[in-house]
This record gives C-alpha cells, structure tokens and sequence, in this order.
C-alpha cells in the first residue's frame, strides 16, 4: 500500500495557468462533441473546454490551461482528481476482480462495515446497505421501493426545491418542472410541501420552518387534507441543484418528529452533501437527527460510479432479489470507496472542509456588490446568490460570472431555483493557498460584473 500523501502534494502546482480559453484543440474536440453525441449534453454548453487530466483540485484542458476546480464534478470527487492514494487500490482491483454481482468479497464487506461506522446518529451500529445500479438516482429508486415494502403505503412527500435524479421514481419526488415538463406523468401519489428558504420567502427563519411542518403535518395527519397511505418522507437535508438552500434551525428536527408521530420512515438524501462535503461525515450530523434511510452516492466512490441505500435494520424485511442491479457489485469502485473514506480520516478533511468553508463564505460576504443577495452553506458546500439591481432573480449576473472565471482558471458551476446561485463545490483536498487564489479571481469577477452592471455597459 502506497504511503497517503498530503493534500498539498495532489494538485498541478502551477495552477491556475491559462493563456486562450477555450483553446484551439478545445473547440474542435467541442464540435467533433456536438456532430456525434445527444444534444442532451448540458456541461460543455456552459464550459467550452475539452479536459485532458485532473490532479487534486486542479484540472488541465488539452490545450495545457490549467484551472483550480471548483465544482468537483458536482461532489463528486472529495478527495480530488486521480488521488494515487485511491488510484493504487482501483488499478489492484481492476486487474484481481472488477465485478461479481452481489456475492460476498472483502471489498464489499470493508465498505459496508465502514458506512456502518461512519452512519449518522442511530443508524451507526444498527444498519444494513443495500446496492443497486451506479448512480444516485438508482440509490433513490432502492429507497422508493424499500419504504413501500416495509410499510406497504403508496404515497410519497417531498419539497419545492428538491431534486433527487431523473429515473422515473427520482424524477418523481424532484420538484423541478423545467426537467420533468415533457415527461409527465411520472409517479402518482407524490406531494411536495414548501422547504424552508426564508430569502425567497420573505419571513423570518422561524415562519418558514413552521410553514413547512405545518404542510407536513397536514400531509401526514389532517383527516381532510392529509395523503390516505403515506409510504415515507424524502428530504435534502441541504438542497442541492436548488441552490445550496442550508435549512433552519428546527427543520429536520421537527420533520423527524413528525414521521415518528405518524410512524413513516424519514428518507435522507446525502447523495450531494454527504460523504465529508459539509464538514461531517453526512448533512444530517448536523441537525442530530438519524434518518430512517439515506441515500449515498457521487463521492463515495470518488469518480468511480456506486451508490447505495444505508437504512435502519428495522427495515430490512424484503426477501431475496428485493432490489438488484447488475454493477451492485462493482469492488473497483468500492475499494475507491473505502480509501476515499480512509484518506478523508487520515487527513483529517471534515475540521478541513468545516474551516475553509468558513473561509470562503466570509470572504464572499464582504465582495463589494449589490448583485450579491445571501452567502449560504456549510463546509465546502457554498452558493451565493445572485440578484439585479432591482432585487429580482438573475441568472445572467451568474454565467457572466462564471464565463469571466473560467478565463481566468477557476471553474465554478451554477444553480438555484432560477439558476442564479453561484455554486462553489471544491475537493475537499484543495489547499487554503489554492481557494485563497481562487477567492481572488472568483470576488474580482462578481466586482466586475457588478462594475458594469451598474455602468449600464
């Protein structure tokens, strides 16, 4: 086993490093792109760059720009691009046994004992995984089935705001009606109740948590208006594509008390903010609430595809081929998975994540901007966001924003409701000096916006 190296030692030093953006080789590769594949493709639209390697928090094009990532892959990749302390344990796996259905290898075991450790409040020590396809929308669907099945119930409650993939099941708790607009209908008996977001909402934090139990509570309990057979409640405990919309004080805690009172399952989906992104191990950890279940995906595997359902023992009552899927046993990923974890303790990356989060927020909350409405988060999950001069949504301030960074040689994303919340996902490995330097950049170019913004230019 390769010694783990120091965060500091992942990355392309010279980073940021750019010259033309989007270079040459990176146009061509960009139309060769839009000749042959999907017109679905959605990243490129807004980042016309071609990658050739990543390393740490750092990514280089193939025209040799070399940026500081900000994105990560969305959430992907927590302990950083190629890290060889995660590479030397995937190209072992590779060569022994890449794949073996659901039979029993060490693999598999180390990495379902290690979510066990690292589960969330009560879940730890007393809960059971169970793997499916790849991706974190399968993880949703095993949940979607897993509550069904223990409590025989149909209907289902999620959040305005929420989004939890885009299989049918997935697509159907997610709230977003620009994606879902041509692929109705989706599942029956799904409502969604108001998430607290008391910015757009316009009340103070303590009435919008009220709203929105008080929706639950209807949903759940109210003999005119409730859900007759309520099979579980699916919550974000940070909203993610909804704009890094950090919840409440109370929130989660009085959503816990209502599936308790009702006897429903509360699902947690940890597929973007879980695996250290927030400073702890899962969002939950913050709020000392233990889910039911919660979904896992993104970067547990570290850029190699595995997603999971981690839930309470007290579930486990569906039999043999209760839910499957052909790579559920996929071990390269899950040895990535159980170094990923190693490498996040042995580095001590949550105080990490916990303090440079801080960090960066603070320093976005003094840019000298009014386009700058809220800087939220926790940990490396921050957004900012963005406004007009009149106080109104906008999502042109935030590509403007974004197109002058990625110039510059840091790649930032986007999101939010209106797709104006400036996203910033680092690895967890990215150094104080990297985000220091990639603070600059990022304030300079809101600044500037700003500037001409307010120029009328």
């Amino acid at each position: 086993m390769p010694p783990s190296p120091p965060i500091d030692e992942l990355h392309f030093e010279d980073a940021p490093s750019v010259d033309e953006v989007p270079g040459p080789r990176s146009r061509r590769l960009r139309e060769r792109q839009r000749e042959a594949e999907s017109s679905a493709v959605l990243y490129p639209t807004e980042m016309p760059i071609a990658l050739h390697e990543g390393r740490g928090a750092t990514l280089e094009d193939v025209d040799g720009n070399r940026y500081l990532d900000f994105f990560a892959g969305i959430c992907v990749l927590n302990v950083g691009h190629a890290n060889p302390y995660v590479t030397e344990a995937v190209t072992e796996q590779s060569e022994r046994l890449p794949h073996s259905l659901d039979f029993p290898t060490e693999p598999r075991l180390d990495l379902i004992e290690k979510l066990d450790d690292i589960a969330p409040g009560g879940l730890a020590g007393s809960s059971r995984v169970v793997f499916g396809g790849p991706t974190g929308s399968d993880a949703v669907e095993g949940s979607i089935k897993l509550a069904k099945q223990y409590t025989g119930n149909r209907g289902m409650i999620a959040f305005y705001g929420g989004f939890h993939g885009e299989t049918a099941g997935a697509f159907s708790l997610s709230a977003d009606g620009k994606y879902k607009r041509d692929y109705t209908p989706l599942l029956a008996e799904v409502e969604h109740a108001p998430y607290p977001y008391p910015l757009r909402q316009g009340v103070g934090p303590d009435e919008a948590v009220e709203r929105s139990l008080e929706t639950v509570k209807t949903l759940l309990g109210d003999r005119y208006g409730a859900m007759p057979n309520p099979a579980g409640v699916w919550v974000e405990p940070i909203q993610g594509e909804g704009g890094v919309v950090v919840p409440p004080a109370g929130f989660l805690a009085g959503l816990r008390d209502l599936c308790d009172d009702h006897d429903v399952p509360l699902i947690v989906d940890e597929i973007q903010v879980g695996m250290g992104r927030t400073g702890e191990w899962w969002a939950s950890d913050h709020y000392d609430i233990t889910p039911d279940a919660m979904t896992v995906g993104k970067a547990i595997g570290n850029g190699h595809p595995l997603s999971a359902t981690v839930y309470h023992e007290d579930l486990d009552t569906w039999g043999p081929g209760g839910h499957t899927g052909t790579f559920r046993g996929y071990n390269v990923a899950m040895r990535a998975a159980v170094r990923a974890i190693d490498y996040i303790e042995d580095h001590d990356l949550l105080a990490h994540a916990t303090d440079l989060g801080t960090d960066i927020r603070k320093r976005l909350a003094r840019v000298d901007s009014p386009l700058v409405a809220q800087v939220r988060g926790l940990g490396l999950f921050v957004g900012a966001e963005m406004v007009d001069e009149d106080g109104n949504p906008d999502a042109a301030v935030v590509s403007a924003v974004r197109r002058r960074c990625m110039e510059r040689g840091v790649l930032v994303w986007g999101g939010g409701r209106d797709d104006n919340v400036l996203r910033l996902l680092p690895p967890l490995v990215m150094t104080r000096e990297q985000a220091e330097t990639g603070l600059d950049i990022v304030c300079d170019a809101i600044e500037d916006v700003t500037a001409e913004r307010l120029s009328g230019d």
